[in-house]
């Protein structure tokens, strides 16, 4: 599930929640700045639960397929429930919604001015289960989110111990090429040694053989 629209899922529960109250109470005022005032309030409501159902429209179908069904069966509800909200606000803006409302209560036994009927105490429940439920799911993600963070540092942390280990294996790996180049260059030293003392020796065994020639030379000519 979309931690975006769950957020907004959040929002239009508390939002039509919210709308249901004040559609109850504004039923039951006279006509008059009271009752405008809150009518105005009611407008708003709507006009963002509707903002809200775009977004949420948008977001649900962005999803991945398994998530997008999900997410458009419960936007299918919010819009069902906004629907609602819109009839009950249209019949409570109606003129003569004040004395019906009134006279339904009157002749019912219920002389609590703030009562509600049957249905809007029932979609009211409703709401109110739409957004435990929704708490409950947000609260969730965020366990889940939390556990994924934890995981997602340890992770960092032994890649950062591994780093550690690699750049000090680099470092042996730097030391022992430092060696073999010296090993290198004190063979290829000894190598030029070896070549200049051979030539020497040849050489020294060439004058010595024509010294040998020179005296037998000598000899045999007295």
């Amino acid at each position: 599930m979309s931690d975006v629209f769950e957020g907004y899922e959040r929002q239009y529960c508390e939002l039509s929640t919210n709308l249901t109250r004040k559609s109850n109470s504004a039923s039951l005022l006279p006509h008059g700045d009271d009752k405008k005032g809150k009518l105005g309030e009611i407008k708003s409501g709507i006009d963002e639960a509707d903002v809200l159902i775009r977004k949420m429209d948008l977001e649900a179908r962005s999803l991945q397929p398994s998530a997008k069904a999900t997410c458009l069966a419960k936007l299918r509800e919010y819009k069902s429930d906004l629907n609602q909200l819109k009839k009950e606000f249209k019949r409570v803006s109606s003129p003569d919604v004040n004395q019906s409302a009134r006279e339904e209560l009157m002749e019912s036994g219920m002389a609590d001015p703030h009562s509600v009927s049957t249905d809007q105490r029932e979609r009211l429940a409703m709401s109110v289960e739409r957004l435990d439920q929704s708490s409950d799911r947000i609260r969730e993600s965020r366990r889940t989110m939390m556990e994924t963070e934890e995981l997602g540092v340890s992770i960092l942390q032994d890649l950062s111990q591994q780093r550690q280990t690699l750049l000090h294996s680099h470092s042996k790996l730097h030391g022992v090429d430092e060696a073999i180049d010296k090993s290198k260059k004190v063979l290829t030293a000894m190598s030029r040694r070896m070549t200049r003392n051979k030539w020497i020796v040849t050489s020294v065994i060439i004058a010595l053989i024509l010294a040998i020639i020179l005296i037998i030379s000598f000899k045999l000519s007295h």
